[in-house]
């Protein structure tokens, strides 16, 4: 059992800019690709940070207000080229991180989407949210296969004849009977790393004695 990868799921040919492209050519680049954000390169190629409608709608902000109602904006302007523009450093994963490991990132540092570099830093690709999310279309067939093949039949102290697997949508279901109670959270546990899994529900019984209080 395996997570797919970050390579597997992520968009290969990426629109860029360099430090020195212009305000208005990457608001051009993420009109007509419709995306919210590019990665900007160095001449090799390496991701030197993003830029995103976020950080060009900081330059409209800062822009002094017609009516002359509002107050000037803090901070000077906001910069006219990518290299200003941009947020840096950007944040990165490769390839070979697994999908749940680009869902903490983008988590953790509240982007919507990642820069992918090879092993010599360069750019390889984009991965964006809905990249990560499609991982939850799975097929509940396939779902259901890889938690009997590869869960129930490692698993030591389960037998896949005793447990029944139920999938719906990505919900999982679980009945039959387990031998422990640890053997059980264990199965749980496991099952909820499948790839498409939303929930498991344990209706499992125990087969091992109970230890009884005199």
């Amino acid at each position: 059992m395996r997570h797919r990868s970050v390579g597997e799921v992520m968009t290969r040919e990426v629109v860029t800019v360099t430090p020195t492209t212009g305000f208005r050519e990457v608001l051009e680049r993420l009109t007509e690709y419709d995306i919210t954000a590019v990665p900007v390169v160095d001449r090799d190629g390496r991701p030197l940070g993003v830029v995103s409608e976020a950080d060009l709608l900081r330059t409209q902000a800062r822009q002094e207000d017609p009516s002359g109602l509002l107050p000037p904006a803090a901070g000077g302007p906001a910069g006219a080229t990518a290299g200003e523009l941009m947020t840096s450093p950007a944040v990165c994963t490769t390839e070979g991180a697994s999908v749940v490991a680009a869902a903490r990132l983008m988590a953790r540092r509240q982007v919507k989407r990642l820069p992918v570099v090879g092993g010599d830093g360069r750019l390889v690709g984009v991965v964006s949210r809905g990249d990560l999310l499609r991982v939850f279309l799975r097929d509940d067939v396939a779902i259901r296969h890889e938690i009997i093949e590869d869960v129930l039949g490692e698993l030591e102290g389960v037998s896949p004849a005793e447990v029944s697997v139920e999938t719906d949508q990505g919900r999982v279901v679980l009945s039959g009977t387990v031998g422990s109670a640890q053997a059980a959270a264990v199965l749980v546990r496991l099952c909820g790393a499948v790839d498409g899994v939303v929930s498991v529900t344990d209706r499992t019984l125990r087969t091992a004695p109970q230890s009884l209080k005199v």
